[in-house]
């Protein structure tokens, strides 16, 4: 029998659904710490499993992956991942800060690093861009609402058409 099951046995004096309820946890702890020791219940799944491939990963002699779509595990792209957590670190539980440093030498992002805010200049240049691409391969302007060459392509063509509907008038 697990030794957290041993431990919830010896406390006795708990109704029949209690002691069966704190059997199932019990057990379910143990199996987790036999998986993963280092598992905390309190961190997401995600984030846990995440650390797990890549320091797995890392073990078999993998490098760490620093860009998205570096190294693809079960699904998960890994260096999409470590590059949330450097840009993300203020939102790390200290502990989690200290396992990233200490095992996988993942540092918080520098100031230097962290991508420029996308002014309105350059979100209307991406816009236009699109606009230019989707007219030249299809003949017209008139974008579906669920158009997804472009995130809110459709929107940004009708705002414009409102706008210079008012400016007209």
């Amino acid at each position: 029998m697990p030794q957290g099951v041993h431990a919830v046995l010896a406390g006795g004096g708990c109704s029949r659904r209690v002691d069966t309820m704190l059997l199932r946890e019990a057990a379910r702890r143990d199996e987790l710490d036999a998986i993963d020791p280092g598992w905390c219940q309190v961190w997401e799944t995600a984030w846990q499993r995440c650390y797990r491939l890549i320091h797995n990963h890392v073990q078999a002699g993998g490098a760490l992956p620093e860009t998205a779509g570096d190294v693809v595990v079960q699904g998960k792209d890994l260096g999409r991942w470590v590059t949330a957590q450097r840009f993300g670190w203020e939102q790390l539980l200290p502990v989690q800060q200290w396992i990233l440093e200490n095992t996988l030498k993942i540092t918080p992002a520098e100031e230097d690093e962290r991508p420029a805010k996308r002014t309105q200049d350059s979100k209307w240049a991406v816009n236009l861009a699109a606009a230019r691409q989707f007219h030249a391969r299809e003949g017209h302007l008139r974008v579906p609402r669920k158009h997804a060459e472009q995130f809110g392509q459709a929107r940004h063509v009708a705002r414009q058409r409102t706008q210079t509907r008012r400016q007209a008038s």
